[in-house]
């Protein structure tokens, strides 16, 4: 299985959009909760240059956000990068 990590908030319709996605397609991911935590949301953007939630890691690589892998998704990208094809 493809390690995907997403960073966010709990209140961030995005972060909620994309969670569902990976819900929706049986992803396991870990949720990093950046909400009032400086040094997590400073170790998002060190990793990621994004500045916005949710930031998503698929295989350690930074893909974007909610649009970029709904973009992944609509383009047929995305279940192969999750392992799932």
């Amino acid at each position: 299985m493809v390690a995907v990590e997403v960073y966010g908030t709990p209140r961030c319709p995005y972060c909620v959009r994309a969670r569902g996605l990976l819900d929706r397609k049986g992803v396991a991911y870990k949720w990093i909760d950046v909400a009032g935590d400086n040094a997590l949301y400073q170790t998002m953007v060190d990793l990621s240059n994004g500045h916005t939630v949710p930031q998503i890691f698929i295989a350690g690589k930074p893909i974007g956000g909610c649009d970029e892998m709904y973009a992944l998704d609509n383009q047929g990208r995305l279940d192969e990068m999750l392992g799932l094809k």
